[in-house]
């Protein structure tokens, strides 16, 4: 019976950051389970999971053109509730990817980070 990947990956399939690092585990070996928010959604467990672990702040992309689309109104006093929600409605401003089980939560793709928690540990 296949082992079953300790990685998983979460972002959109077609963004190029995500392409970027599942090139990079591919060529690195490394074995992993991919969740599309586009088609499996967000999982609100793992939402509330990161945010205790790394803050809410760090995985809501407001960057993207999707937060930015945003009214204003929706954009002012975040919290981590009315962050979550937003993320839960709309994927597209998780920042991404997300990658669980190499240690600590990784979120955004540098492959050097990368390196660090899934090379050089054995």
């Amino acid at each position: 019976m296949p082992r079953r990947p300790s990685l998983t990956l979460y972002g959109i399939k077609t963004c190029d950051t995500m392409k970027k690092a599942r090139d990079w585990l591919d060529a690195a070996g490394k074995a992993y389970a991919f969740h599309d928010f586009k088609t499996e959604g967000a999982p609100r467990g793992r939402l509330d999971a990161w945010a205790d672990e790394v803050g809410w702040e760090v995985f809501l992309n407001r960057a993207g053109t999707t937060f930015r689309a945003l009214p204003e109104a929706d954009k002012q006093h975040l919290d981590r509730r009315r962050a979550v929600s937003l993320m839960l409605a709309q994927p597209s401003m998780i920042k991404r990817p997300v990658l669980e089980g190499a240690g600590p939560l990784l979120v955004g793709f540098k492959p050097e980070v990368y390196a660090e928690a899934l090379l050089k540990r054995r």
